[in-house]
């Protein structure tokens, strides 16, 4: 049987939960969501932390960029796939999105739009890494996202301060592909 593609696996489930410490993963093993972003961990815990949710049928995406104890090199991308039952990877980074595409991993590029300049360096670094996804942060910002969609190829994950359902529903509607929420609430949508 193939493994379905990551777009794939967000069209079928549009909420991702966004997981950054214990409490977290405790709530997220009680909830429904089959796809969990990790945003914390050491080189120490990682492996156990991504077999818990593994054991539990989810997709886990390891943020690279918030592990304890690891270089911001490729190094850790081959680490996540030789010794973690991991996905995938989100960063923000370009060289370590195109490095887990071509370790087979699934991969998200982060980007955190705060300006005109972040916005308009978007697309090519999309292009440059080869992403699977994109996740934009802020992802309340519906107009924003629509410009974005616009621009890019791949599907958008509006990530950060999406706190209730009108947040959800404007993401949407606005052509976000799913949403990722740190908001055990949205979980449950």
């Amino acid at each position: 049987m193939d493994t379905p593609s990551l777009p794939a696996l967000l069209e079928e489930h549009p909420v991702a939960a966004s997981v950054k410490n214990e409490a977290d993963l405790q709530a997220v093993l009680r909830a429904d969501c089959k796809i969990v972003f990790l945003l914390y961990g050491t080189v120490l815990d990682l492996p156990a932390v991504v077999h818990r949710l593994k054991d539990a049928g989810r997709i886990v995406l390891v943020n690279v960029d918030l592990l304890e104890g690891f270089a911001g090199k490729e190094i850790v991308v081959r680490y996540i796939k030789e010794r973690t039952d991991a996905d995938g990877i989100l960063s923000s980074k370009a060289f370590m999105v195109r490095a887990a595409r071509e370790l087979g991993l699934f991969a998200v590029h982060r980007f955190f739009l705060i300006d005109s300049m972040s916005y308009r360096n978007l697309a090519p670094q999309v292009r440059q890494s080869k992403a699977d996804c994109v996740e934009i942060l802020p992802g309340c910002m519906p107009r924003v996202i629509s410009w974005v969609v616009a621009d890019i190829d791949v599907p958008l994950i509006a990530g950060g301060l999406v706190c209730d359902r009108d947040d959800v529903f404007a993401a949407l509607k606005a052509g976000a592909s799913a949403i990722a929420s740190s908001n055990h609430d949205v979980w449950a949508m």
